[in-house]
């Protein structure tokens, strides 16, 4: 590493160059090297977790005590993302997750075979039995890892029903969410909602486009020869965005590139069709990102979506530290109407932080990155999966409550508090000479627990919003009352919001980001974009195990922008 880095080694007369060097651990925490044996240890979890990659930070220079962070060491370029925590299904000693199975599965109560897109069907992670999803909960055959402890251990006991107490199994999350069988919401089958998809995994396919639309769109299909490469602007834990040129318009779009090895062991397949069908649903909004299309290779799926090219509020915000309650204001309302959207159309937002509000070129917000979205929700339902970037995670997914449209508003008072104050609610003064309060359990129990303050700078009416998102009761949080977003609309703090000459875009921004041309990325992080732009080739070792009927459908073109093109 030291020759990599370039720093210098012990020379006669010279002490060594010191620097220090941190990796990311799987909870988003950095944990600093000190040895071989410690980069070692590093590289042995990297392998038991099977992870892409690993990151590791490295500074010029060392901390001035333990614990103490480097010079140039800033919290937020640990940027922390969004996770799902898995969600598992207790029944009779089983340990049900959805999976998804090939024609050849069966289920062991109907007999029936289990088969159709999406995860149709449950799997016991101990004993490995198949069953279909709606036949899990009458299961009456024990876990057969349950029959062993029984048999060896003369301690354990069951009652007349033969249920018993099955301990957690070990995840390679922490938070695993273990669901209460006896609570779980059944969602009731009807035909309007065929469309969505549910966190327990069933996923059912898109619309099909049929008569002369489906013609036209037939006609054209894209494939990653229809575009330029030009400029890396992002990347995450699946996926990495890059700045395309179409080349047979010149218009700029920016391409997510997912590696299909990536989303086809776990559950990820399941928020790629959720993020692709709220792209869709999107895409006519003033403040959301739509989807121009869809296309894969043998290796990748490929979302061509807009460009947005004023950069996130994270960039922003990491250069001027706290914004004018003016311009809060006029963010926190665009990203309300983008919320309310959403949720009319039965969607659960469930990712927003400052990372995930982009600024258009004229000052406009933009939503983006649909991944942890929840689909189908009806007024009245909930759902319960662990999810969300932990800094933003509402109490009452930290609790295990069922929740709805509510953790959106909490994530927009967490996100409002950011904007004028310039800081998190939940950071802790000293918490940096602290490593035991740096832990996301800690982060946790500070949502919980810790009695929000205000601060005094702000004024009377800013202070009313943020108590009134950041309400620990759902039920008694702004937005979230029998008015809904009506209450929203008519709080002291956007009184001087004409709500319908904003969603219309005729409400000139605050700020307007300065940009030369529609390339220009001088609002992007340049960590990605100094990256050179290229695809790793191909590994056939890895495509061959990649089974492709997964994908199938994936391909898409927006028919409103493919208008639009053709009157260029």
């Amino acid at each position: 590493m030291r020759t990599i880095c370039g720093f210098g080694a012990a020379r006669s007369g010279t002490e060594p160059d010191q620097f220090t060097m941190k990796w990311v651990d799987d909870e988003g925490d950095p944990c600093r090297i000190t040895s071989q044996h410690e980069l070692d240890e590093a590289l042995r979890l990297y392998e038991i977790e099977k992870d892409t990659e690993i990151t590791i930070h490295v500074f010029p220079n060392v901390p001035a005590a333990p614990g103490m962070p480097c010079q140039g060491e800033d919290r937020s370029i640990y940027r922390r993302g969004a996770r799902r925590w898995r969600k598992l299904y207790r029944v009779n000693g089983h340990i049900f997750q959805a999976k998804r199975f090939n024609r050849r599965a069966f289920c062991a109560f109907c007999q029936d075979r289990i088969w159709g897109l999406g995860r149709q069907g449950f799997k016991c992670i101990q004993c490995k039995l198949l069953v279909h999803k709606k036949c899990h909960k009458v299961v009456r055959k024990p876990c057969l890892n349950l029959q062993q402890q029984q048999q060896s251990s003369e301690q354990q006991t069951t009652d007349r029903n033969g249920d018993q107490q099955q301990p957690d199994s070990p995840q390679r999350s922490p938070a695993a969410h273990l669901e209460d069988e006896t609570t779980e919401s059944s969602v009731a089958e009807d035909p309007s909602r065929a469309r969505t998809g549910s966190d327990e995994g069933e996923e059912l396919a898109l619309d099909a486009v049929s008569g002369a639309d489906g013609a036209n769109e037939m006609q054209r299909q894209y494939s990653l020869s229809d575009f330029e490469l030009i400029r890396v602007i992002g990347r995450g834990s699946y996926a990495k965005v890059l700045m395309v040129e179409l080349k047979r318009t010149k218009r700029i779009y920016a391409m997510k590139v997912i590696k299909k090895a990536l989303v086809t062991d776990d559950e990820d397949i399941d928020w790629v069709q959720t993020e692709k069908h709220v792209f869709e649903t999107a895409s006519n909004h003033p403040f959301l990102v739509g989807l121009h299309s869809c296309f894969q290779t043998p290796s990748r799926l490929f979302f061509v979506i807009e460009f947005v090219r004023g950069g996130d509020l994270m960039f922003h915000m990491q250069r001027q530290r706290r914004l004018p309650e003016e311009h809060a204001r006029f963010y926190a309302a665009e990203i309300s109407l983008a919320l309310n959207f959403l949720h009319e159309k039965g969607i659960i937002y469930r990712d927003l932080k400052l990372d995930n509000v982009l600024l258009d070129h004229e000052g406009h917000v933009k939503l983006t990155d649909y991944g942890m979205c929840k689909e189908g929700v009806r007024e009245g339902d909930t759902t319960a999966t662990f999810c969300g970037t932990p800094n933003y995670i509402a109490p009452e997914i930290l609790r295990g409550e069922d929740y709805g449209f509510s953790v959106d508003w909490w994530a927009l008072g967490v996100l409002l508090y950011e904007m004028l104050a310039g800081r998190s609610p939940f950071d802790i003064a000293g918490a940096s000479e602290n490593p035991d309060q740096n832990t996301e359990d800690y982060l946790f129990q500070v949502i919980l627990q810790k009695t929000i303050r205000i601060p005094r700078s702000l004024s009377v009416k800013a202070a009313s919003v943020l108590k009134g998102f950041l309400c620990k009761d759902p039920a008694e949080r702004l937005g979230c009352g029998p008015s809904a977003f009506l209450d929203i609309v008519a709080h002291s703090f956007f009184k001087a919001i004409d709500w319908e000459m904003l969603e219309q875009k005729q409400v000139s921004p605050p700020y307007k980001p300065r940009l030369d041309s529609d390339r220009d990325l001088a609002n992007f992080p340049p960590e990605f974009t100094d990256e050179p732009v290229h695809l790793t080739p191909d590994d056939p070792r890895v495509i061959d195990k990649i089974d492709q009927s997964e994908f199938e459908g994936f391909e898409y073109v927006n028919p409103l922008l493919m208008s639009l093109e053709d009157c260029v």
